[in-house]
């Protein structure tokens, strides 16, 4: 007689189009439905378990019980993350490709993220005071794709800001899309890791010489677990996943400014400088604010957690969204407060809105501390360096469209930098 407990089980033959409909709150929904933490469901014709909270979450981030490889849908690889990157690799395997992004974020590495933001912002700034209007969105992409390639060594020229911009963001705007917008996703993946491989190739032959610490230089020369050189497309992919998820942090960005706008009472405590609110309210706005709604991963053989059985090769969904919200875990997680942060532990499992666990052996996002300088210099800037006006606009956004973005992309007017900024 088995003594496994049954697992809570969504109804019907496919719940894809659910997936699409219901975007961030997929899981969390169901969760609340069945009252459980962990349920069935079927997502691409395929068996899916999906986990949600602090409990779920380590046991998701353990590589003993589950491995990435085969886990993301081609749809998304060929999109987002490309195919054969670091985050389909298992073992130590991934812990040396993981060490080559690791070595890039030293303090003096992230003190210099903080600063190339600090710079682009005061030089789009400037122009933003001649502008009627501009849309918040819009200009941190571009200023983004500035700081990307500065940082990682990639040259950018001023005529090619805005097509390298949108290739960048193509890949992560329409990661969850379909049709033409699925399609235009693709080309511009394909378009960016042509660009890279022809500047890897430079490097290699000796007709680039970037400096020694920019990522262009140390991955066009890493080798692999055998002493070679990776390969060129597998170099491309991981550039570009340095490349764009700085300027996928445009959608937090957006988000930090549209706080401001929204909680304006908690905006006053930041004008003292002071860093430890400062943080608070960014770390907030990830939790706050929707980014990415799930990771994906495959159970590496049969176990049994909490009673309920796992069997090798399946489809495993944790939701990140879903965790950040959890009741148990956030007193009133539907309200916006920063001070909750006053008192968090800093566990690597509950709090995951790129994803969890450890750093260095793990899955959870290399340039999570990258996110926080960037997102730090952006709020002291819009509280200090700047003065603005709102328009009328509509700031919602919809749970349903991954990114989720303000419908308006968060517009402001009149413009003035502030000389004590």
């Amino acid at each position: 007689m088995s003594n496994h407990k049954s697992m809570p089980k969504d109804k019907g033959l496919d719940h894809t189009l659910s997936v699409l409909r219901e975007g961030y709150e997929f899981i969390l929904n169901r969760s609340n439905k069945y009252d459980s933490n962990i349920f069935e469901t079927k997502v691409l014709g395929e068996k899916t378990i999906c986990l949600t909270g602090k409990e779920a979450a380590e046991l998701f981030y353990d590589n003993a019980k589950f491995m990435r490889s085969g886990a993301a849908p081609k749809h998304v690889q060929k999109t987002l993350f490309g195919e054969n990157g670091v985050q389909a690799l298992d073992g130590e395997e991934h812990q040396h490709r993981k060490a080559m992004f690791m070595a890039l974020m030293t303090s003096d590495a992230l003190n210099e993220i903080a600063e190339l933001t600090k710079k682009h912002l005061e030089a789009f700034a400037a122009q933003w005071e001649t502008q009627e209007k501009i849309i918040v969105y819009e200009e941190a992409k571009k200023i983004l794709t500035h700081v990307a390639c500065e940082w990682t060594g990639v040259p950018l020229e001023d005529e090619e800001v805005d097509e390298r911009t949108n290739q960048l963001a193509d890949m992560f705007e329409s990661a969850a899309s379909i049709g033409p917008e699925y399609w235009k996703g693709r080309r511009s993946r394909n378009a960016g890791e042509e660009w890279m491989e022809e500047l890897i190739q430079k490097v290699r032959d000796g007709e680039m010489n970037p400096p020694s610490h920019r990522a262009l230089k140390q991955f066009s020369n890493h080798r692999d677990l055998n002493g070679e050189l990776l390969d060129k497309q597998i170099v491309a992919v991981e550039l570009l996943n340095l490349l764009r998820p700085i300027v996928a942090i445009s959608v937090y960005m957006s988000f930090t400014v549209l706080a401001m706008i929204e909680y304006p009472d908690q905006v006053l405590s930041l004008k003292s400088g002071n860093e430890t609110d400062r943080q608070n309210f960014i770390q907030e706005v990830r939790r706050y604010y929707p980014f990415f709604p799930f990771a994906g991963a495959r159970v590496k053989e049969d176990f049994t957690w909490e009673g309920y059985k796992f069997e090798e090769g399946t489809l495993t969904l944790l939701d990140l969204y879903g965790t950040n919200h959890h009741p148990d875990l956030w007193d009133d997680p539907k309200k916006f407060n920063p001070a909750r942060f006053e008192s968090w532990q800093g566990s690597p499992f509950d709090f995951i809105p790129q994803g969890g666990g450890e750093f260095d052996f793990g899955h959870r996002c290399a340039g999570e501390w990258l996110t926080l300088d960037v997102l730090k210099e952006t709020l002291s800037y819009f509280v200090t360096g700047l003065t603005f006006e709102v328009p009328e606009q509509d700031l919602s956004y919809r749970m349903s469209e991954m990114p989720s973005l303000p419908k308006s992309g968060v517009q402001l007017s009149n413009l003035v930098r502030q000389k004590n900024g």
